[in-house]
C-alpha cells in the first residue's frame, strides 16, 4: 500500500464536482479486483487478479463466480460473438491469453512467451485485439481467428522510465472516434494514437501529469478514468479538463478499472 502522504500532489488544483455513488458488491477484504467489462445486457464481469478468477454480477447485484483459472487474471475485453477474453499469467507465469465462453467454459487462446506483463486490452476489429504489455512497454496485436500476436506498437511514450520501476507503464487502452488513448500510469501520462488503416500514428502525450490505471467514454467523448492509489475518479473532457467526480469518501480506495453502463 503506498502512503498517500508520500504521492506527488498531482490533484491539488484540479477542481472537484461529485457525483452520486453507491455500492452495489462487496468482496472479502484483500480482494485485488483488477479489471472490469460489460456485456450487452449489463452484466459485469470483473476479474479477482490474485486467485485468477472471473466473477459476473447482474441487476441483483449478487457476485456469481463465473469461472476460475489457474494462474492470475487481469484484463477482460468482449468479442462480438459474446466470449470474453482474458489476460493473464497461467501457472508456470508465462503470459497468457484465455478464451471464456457465455456459460464460463474456459481454454487456452494464445501464449505469449516474448510478452511480460499482460494488462488492459480492446477491440482494434471484430477479429483483432490490442493488449497493453506494461513492462515490455509495447501493445500486441491479436488476431482472434488465426490465434496469432506481434507487436502493434513499441515505443518510448508507453514504457517505464526505467526497469526497476514496479508501476505498470502502459495499461489501460480504450478507442475512441478512430483514435487509441493509452494510460501510462508509471510516468503519469495519457497518450493518444491515431489508427491510420489499423496502423499505429506517432503516439503523442494528451494530459500529463495523470495518474490513471483504466478507464472509460461516454458517448461524448468524456473520458472517465481511475486514479487507483489516488482513490479517485476523474472525468477528462475531450479537451483535456480533468474534474474530479469521486473520491474515497464515495468508496474509491484503490480503484483500478470502470465502465460506462447503457
Amino acid at each position: 500500500m503506498v502512503d498517500s502522504l508520500e504521492l506527488p500532489s498531482i490533484f491539488a488544483e484540479t477542481p472537484i464536482a461529485l457525483v452520486p455513488a453507491k455500492a452495489i458488491a462487496q468482496f472479502p477484504v484483500n480482494t485485488f479486483l483488477e479489471s472490469i467489462a460489460i456485456s450487452a445486457d449489463n452484466t459485469l464481469f470483473i476479474t479477482s487478479h490474485l486467485d485468477g478468477s472471473v466473477w459476473r454480477i447482474h441487476s441483483d447485484t449478487q457476485p456469481v463466480l463465473h469461472t476460475r483459472i489457474t494462474g492470475k487474471a487481469v484484463g477482460l475485453a468482449f468479442l462480438p460473438n459474446g466470449h470474453l477474453l482474458l489476460s493473464a499469467w497461467d501457472n508456470q507465469n508465462v503470459p497468457t491469453v484465455f478464451s471464456i465462453s457465455p456459460d464460463g467454459e474456459t481454454s487456452v487462446l494464445v501464449t505469449l512467451p516474448d510478452a511480460i506483463f499482460l494488462n488492459g486490452m480492446t477491440l482494434l476489429d471484430s477479429n483483432s485485439v490490442l493488449i497493453a504489455d506494461s513492462y515490455r512497454g509495447a501493445i500486441w496485436q491479436l488476431n482472434v481467428a488465426e490465434k496469432t500476436v506481434s507487436i502493434w506498437l513499441e515505443h518510448p511514450l508507453l514504457a517505464r522510465s526505467s526497469a526497476d520501476r514496479e508501476f505498470p507503464a502502459v495499461n489501460g487502452l480504450k478507442i475512441f472516434d478512430g483514435v487509441l488513448y493509452a494510460s501510462n500510469t508509471e510516468k503519469m501520462q495519457l497518450v493518444k494514437i491515431s489508427i491510420i488503416n489499423g496502423q499505429p500514428g506517432e503516439p503523442k502525450v494528451f494530459v500529463a501529469p495523470i495518474n490513471l490505471d483504466d478507464f472509460a467514454f461516454d458517448r461524448q467523448g468524456n473520458l472517465y478514468g481511475t486514479t487507483h492509489i489516488y482513490n479517485s475518479v476523474v472525468k477528462i473532457s475531450p479537451a483535456g479538463d480533468i474534474t474530479i467526480i469521486a473520491n474515497a469518501a464515495e468508496g474509491m480506495t484503490g480503484n483500478g478499472s470502470g465502465v460506462w453502463t447503457k
